[in-house]
């Protein structure tokens, strides 16, 4: 129960909280961008409810309830591994998709810097502490004051940067929980 609340709350915190969340705040963000945490969130919901209905197992010494027990885990242990596995291989895709996205609301504000894409480039700049995709494109972009000179040159590295830290992330816990999983199956046989 307690790994899955742990991986619950890293799944939360990688969607919602930090740079990732700008991301995903815009329209413009596909759906398949944050799948691998999608799956990490309901492996560790299900493990959640499992781990209770194993404790009830073990403690009435069900071996109906353990059975299903075992069973359940290998469902979730195919899940994260699936998670684990498509935050690896689907990082370059994520990339490109999110550098995709960053340059198309890039040249929307290059065409219109006084609409509603003002917003969405600064919550970018502000979230990725960079400022346009190269030095010299920067001037009369919305950047945020405090951003730090070695970041401020190119968004589109910053972008890689960030995705690839966190999807590595995701598929070190993805693949860690996996094991916990493997061994909890082992001890409910």
């Amino acid at each position: 129960q307690l790994a899955g609340l742990a991986v619950i709350a890293f799944g939360l915190w990688l969607r919602f909280g930090g740079a990732m969340a700008d991301f995903a705040s815009d329209k413009k963000s596909p759906d398949y961008f944050f799948m691998g945490l999608y799956v990490l969130v309901g492996a560790g919901a299900l493990m959640t409810t499992v781990g209770f209905f194993g404790c009830c197992g073990a403690a009435r010494e069900s071996q109906c309830l353990l059975g299903a027990f075992f069973a359940c885990l290998l469902v979730i242990f195919a899940a994260e591994v699936t998670a684990g596995v498509f935050a690896f291989i689907g990082k370059k895709v994520a990339i490109q998709e999110a550098q995709k996205i960053y340059e198309d609301t890039y040249d929307d504000y290059m065409k219109n810097p006084g609409g509603k894409v003002n917003g969405t480039i600064y919550r970018y700049h502000l979230a990725l502490q960079c400022c346009g995709k190269d030095t010299m494109e920067q001037m009369g972009l919305p950047c945020p004051e405090n951003i730090q000179v070695p970041k401020a040159s190119n968004c589109l590295v910053e972008i890689h940067n960030v995705i690839d830290a966190y999807l590595h992330l995701v598929g070190i816990v993805g693949i860690a929980i996996a094991g916990t999983t493997v061994s909890k199956s082992m001890f409910s046989l």
